[in-house]
């Protein structure tokens, strides 16, 4: 069980910054599905590239939550909804 709880929202802009990001990491991932390390450059470039995007990623949710001030958990992680620009606290139930 899952509990989801709205604790804020952000603006357009914002949205547009987290969402791109969000994009750019699943075509990295996706990516590195099907690179292999035959390709020593690519491999290189991409690797290069999930780090540097985790951490903008990363740094969004850090420097919103502090921005906003949104509540937060011990073993919850937000998540945002593109349509609405709502920021949840998701919880997992034990």
């Amino acid at each position: 069980m899952i509990m989801k709880k709205l604790v804020g929202q952000v603006t357009p802009e914002e949205k547009n910054e987290i969402q791109t990001l969000f994009e750019r990491r699943n075509g990295l991932n996706e990516l590195a599905k099907i690179l292999t390390a035959d390709n020593s450059d690519l491999y290189e470039k991409l690797v290069k590239d999930m780090g540097e995007t985790g951490s903008k990623f990363q740094n969004w949710w850090d420097t919103m939550a502090q921005k906003y001030q949104w509540e937060s958990a011990e073993n919850g992680n937000w998540e945002i909804n593109f349509e609405t620009r709502e920021i949840f606290l998701v919880i997992p139930e034990n």
